[in-house]
């Protein structure tokens, strides 16, 4: 049975391409994820705060090399799209952004994103949002962009307004954390907002 409509973004479109740095223009820069940025994850998830917020722990860094394999070949299937953020001018490790959940044909993804603890509170997350997104809406071409986070998580609330993301509802006990099921409030940005 054919589609009444056609794919919002075709199949191929990331494949067929490598996967872009995308510099924020203001110091920092989201690039493809290295082998090398294990031992930096893996001292990230060792944050007590990103356990809170968070449903994955690390437990070596060997297991994190995996996530990093994982995320790279993500790009590949067209199911997801991860960026290390980094310091422009260092390198060092700053945080992570990614598409999840990407339907190309529906032209909609998942924002996720987290810092490291001595990122937190710089904007980080926020300028690494927005650009992922005007690179996603501008050079991909979705059209709805989803970011959801535990209703308790404020700061991660902070976030989404400020790059953008309209509040659009609250996903009752929608996600199991350690400490039990938690609320999510749901956000999403369209092409042209």
């Amino acid at each position: 049975m054919p589609y009444l409509t056609s794919p919002v973004v075709p199949a191929g479109t990331l494949a067929r391409i490598p996967q872009p740095s995308l510099p924020t223009g203001d110091g920092l820069l989201l690039r493809p994820w290295q082998e090398r940025d294990a031992p930096a994850v893996f001292a990230a998830f060792q944050d007590p705060l990103m356990h809170q917020w968070h449903i994955k722990a690390a437990d070596s860094e060997e297991e994190v090399t995996g996530w990093i394999i994982q995320w790279r070949s993500g790009w590949e299937a067209e199911r997801e799209a991860q960026w290390a953020v980094v310091e422009a001018g260092t390198g060092e490790l700053l945080g992570r952004v990614a598409l999840r959940e990407i339907l190309l044909g529906d032209g909609c993804a998942e924002v996720a994103y987290w810092t490291v603890a001595r990122a937190r509170g710089r904007g980080v997350a926020v300028r690494a949002t927005t650009t992922l997104s005007r690179w996603a809406f501008e050079e991909i071409g979705l059209h709805r962009l989803e970011l959801s986070h535990a209703t308790a998580n404020e700061a991660s609330c902070r976030v989404a307004a400020k790059a953008g993301f309209a509040a659009e509802g609250t996903r009752r006990s929608a996600l199991l954390h350690p400490d039990g099921w938690h609320d999510m409030h749901l956000h999403a940005r369209v092409r042209g907002d």
